[in-house]
């Protein structure tokens, strides 16, 4: 990598104005971190200069070793901007956290390129997410459900009525025992949310599933009571005969599994506050 003239003068010929101490001593290694990052950096150079000194020099107070991979650990930088910046406005720190971290990131490319490897492209997530199920396909699913054989058929149903009728998340569909389900005097079903102080009542579509597993003796999960542990192995549906076929549900056209999010059914049940 080749710096242009103008670059190289900076960094060569950098020097805080007040320079503290420790400068002769730091100094050559700030000024190699730079100069690595530089040329693919939007930044400009005066300032990965003074951020990575007062990095360097927080770093050599502190105890750390003298060593650039050592300040540019995640945990690092973030020490140094919760200590050691804190006669900077917030906003200035964050500036100076995301120059520093995107230091670390041309470093680590650098690496992969001097082993002569390909750098792994950078991860992103999906611009656009998949829209809710419509009630069409939820009916569609509900009736799927209804159509299986034996306790196949009551898991389908506790799973969606968790999911969809509640808006639970699957570690807390597996946690639902019998005991958290409660019938108010209007017919609604109330669950209670293990571990939270969360009340959800259940949609109206889906309150006779869970009235029927609230009628059932003893306490003992709903989804799936046959299992002795809290979480269950998996929330998938369960598993059928060959013979029944999921339903293909438009306008995809495949099927999704009975364990979709309870995001997929926005928008989420009403929550009540528990009161005493």
């Amino acid at each position: 990598m080749t710096l242009d003239p103008a670059t190289s003068e900076k960094i060569t010929g950098y020097r805080p104005q007040k320079a503290p101490p420790e400068w002769d001593h730091i100094c050559g290694h700030v000024r190699m971190l730079v100069a690595a990052s530089a040329d693919r950096s939007p930044y400009r150079v005066e300032r990965l200069l003074t951020a990575t000194t007062r990095l360097a020099v927080w770093c050599h107070r502190s105890g750390l070793p003298d060593d650039p991979e050592v300040w540019l650990r995640h945990e690092t930088i973030d020490a140094f901007i919760l200590t050691g910046c804190t006669d900077l406005a917030p906003s200035s720190a964050q500036t100076y956290r995301s120059w520093l971290r995107h230091m670390r990131a041309m470093r680590a490319m650098l690496a992969w390129l001097e082993r002569g490897e390909q750098a792994p492209p950078p991860m992103t997530a999906p611009k656009t997410v998949s829209p809710p199920y419509s009630p069409a396909q939820l009916g569609q699913l509900r009736g799927w459900a209804e159509r299986l054989p034996g306790q196949a058929r009551g898991d389908a149903l506790a799973l969606m009525a968790l999911a969809f009728g509640c808006g639970l998340t699957s570690g807390e569909v597996a946690a639902v025992r019998t005991g958290h389900l409660r019938r108010l005097d209007s017919g609604a079903i109330v669950v209670t949310v293990s571990d939270t102080e969360r009340l959800i009542v259940c949609r109206a579509a889906w309150e006779d599933v869970l009235a029927r597993a609230a009628d059932q003796p003893g306490d003992r999960f709903v989804f799936r009571p046959g299992r002795a542990a809290r979480h269950a192995k998996s929330t998938k549906r369960p598993s059928t005969p060959k013979e029944t076929a999921t339903p293909e549900l438009s306008p995809s056209g495949s099927a999704p599994t009975a364990s979709a999010s309870a995001s997929s059914a926005r928008p989420r049940p009403r929550q009540l506050s528990r009161t005493s």
